[in-house]
């Protein structure tokens, strides 16, 4: 049986350098040289020309660039780690992701949009539901979790928006998996993209977005009154609770303020200690009034330096900036940097130290740098600040070379298509031999019908705790909701994309009893 090492090595010299495959691919190329008895690059260096042609059934070229490059890693040092070519991919697969990523150049009004990105309606059938088994990987019933999860934790999201950021939340947790794996190397420029960017939590998971700015979207008359219809009963329901509720129960918190301070994780290093807060200013008055209110809070006059810094778009158009050092110098002239990036207006950063006799040097904008975006990133979770523009999810694994200026996002419609081709039911059995193999049309059809029926059921998980927890306690659930359903695999890189069966009746039972 082939080692963990000699898998993970395998999964790198396919999926990097010149020739490399997608992982997917990749990993089905490694089944069928176990099943060959090639189980390690060394094997497949030494073996015959005809013998790797039999087993990963391709063509003479394919085969022998595949020992070539076998014997050329054999001849590196071993400490030398494969890395990502960087020659810029020319090909019309790369071609055609800088096409999504850049702006659609054809006409679409936002209704149009939304409405070519709809999915099968939640069932609400729930015999049905407890009846229906899927056959899957991991990847899709997590971007089915996040989509659904997001109509409750933001809904002012459209729903391209929700398929852009949930698509995110897959892209985030399989590249941490790849790098816990070993499959993948945590490489020097990742995190680069979203540096500054404002961040999303969903599924416990952190994604970078992006504004989408002027983009109007409202639902549909009906849908409005639905929601409304679900706000009232959830309003008469809590209120019959309060009367009735024991010393046990708890009421949902009510949504923060948008004048309230978010504020960051301390940071301390070598005995000083750092402390980010953000507030939401819309005007000249009230940025002053914040700014007169820190001289007299008692926690900060403790503070060896309060750095400040704000950006406030005026009525004219144009942006005022303030920045103050207080001491630590070049420090308000970094915070401003930070809310330049990230293109936020409307708001007061500052950023506490408390001096601890020891100088940090350049390790001090690092930690300045990380409280600040640990308290703006806060901000997307205040009402009536940033969840209620729409949003898109950034892409951290996007090609290089898109136009100046330019951030890559997920498109929509690939998490989409994706969503709609991924939820078979489970293949027969060995015994069942009468089975025939489904026709594509009544295969899609299957397929829909099972999303359908999936995302009735998590329609109804997340909509019979909405009303009881806050929206912040709903996503931290929603992870280990997913986990307590998700399709059993082997461990390590042997269960890297293997299907497994979903029970949508197992979504039902985690639903909250009366």
């Amino acid at each position: 049986m082939a080692s963990q090492k000699d898998i993970q090595e395998l999964l790198r010299l396919l999926t990097t350098g010149r020739n490399k495959m997608p992982m997917m691919a990749a990993i089905g190329r490694v089944k069928a040289l176990q099943v060959a008895g090639l189980k390690s690059i060394p094997d497949i260096a030494n073996t015959d020309l005809p013998t790797l042609i039999s087993a990963i059934t391709s063509d003479e070229k394919t085969a022998k660039s595949l020992i070539a490059a076998c014997k050329a890693q054999l001849k590196k040092p071993a400490s030398t780690p494969l890395k990502r070519s960087s020659t810029t991919d020319h090909s019309p697969e790369s071609k055609r992701l800088k096409a999504t990523y850049g702006a659609d150049t054809t006409p679409q009004t936002p209704s149009e949009l939304e409405a070519s990105l709809a999915l099968p309606m939640p069932s609400t059938d729930e015999e049905a539901i407890s009846k229906c088994h899927i056959y899957t990987n991991r990847a899709p019933l997590v971007l089915a979790f996040a989509v659904q999860l997001l109509k409750y934790t933001v809904p002012e999201q459209p729903p391209s928006s929700r398929l852009s950021l949930a698509q995110a939340v897959v892209s985030v947790n399989s590249r941490s998996k790849a790098v816990s794996l070993g499959i993948k190397e945590r490489g020097k420029e990742e995190g680069d993209w979203g540096m500054g960017q404002p961040k999303l939590r969903v599924m416990g998971r952190e994604v970078s977005v992006l504004k989408r700015s002027g983009y109007e979207w409202k639902e549909d008359a009906v849908k409005t009154e639905e929601v409304e219809t679900v706000e009232e009963e959830v309003e008469e329901a809590q209120s019959s609770d309060a009367r009735l509720k024991s010393d046990s129960q708890v009421q949902p918190p009510r949504p923060a303020p948008a004048n309230t301070w978010t504020i960051s994780s301390p940071i301390t290093s070598k005995n000083s200690k750092f402390i980010a807060r953000a507030l939401t200013v819309s005007s000249s008055s009230e940025l002053s009034r914040a700014l007169s209110a820190l001289h007299t809070n008692t926690t900060l006059s403790t503070a060896s330096h309060n750095i400040t810094a704000s950006r406030l778009l005026l009525p004219s158009g144009s942006i005022s900036e303030t920045s103050s050092d207080d001491g630590e110098t070049g420090g308000g002239r970094h915070l401003l940097g930070i809310l330049q990036s990230s293109s936020l207006t409307n708001v007061l950063l500052v950023v506490s130290r408390w001096y601890g006799a020891i100088m940090l040097g350049p390790d001090r904008w690092r930690i300045m740098t990380s409280v600040s975006r640990d308290a703006l990133s806060q901000r997307l979770r205040v009402a009536g600040v940033v969840t209620t523009e729409p949003l898109w999810g950034l892409d951290l694994e996007s090609p290089q070379g898109l136009p100046h200026g330019q951030l890559p996002i997920h498109g929509p419609e690939g998490a989409r298509s994706y969503i709609l081709k991924a939820f078979p039911s489970p293949p027969p059995t060995a015994s069942d031999t009468k089975e025939k193999k489904k026709p594509a049309a009544r295969l899609d059809a299957e397929k829909e019908e099972n999303l359908s029926l999936l995302l009735g059921a998590l329609d109804l998980l997340f909509a019979s705790w909405a009303p009881w927890i806050s929206k912040d306690d709903l996503d931290k659930r929603a992870w280990s909701w997913y986990v307590a359903v998700r399709p059993d695999v082997q461990d390590g890189v042997q269960g890297w994309g293997e299907k497994g069966v979903v029970k949508c009746g197992e979504i039902l039972n985690l639903r909250r009893k009366s």
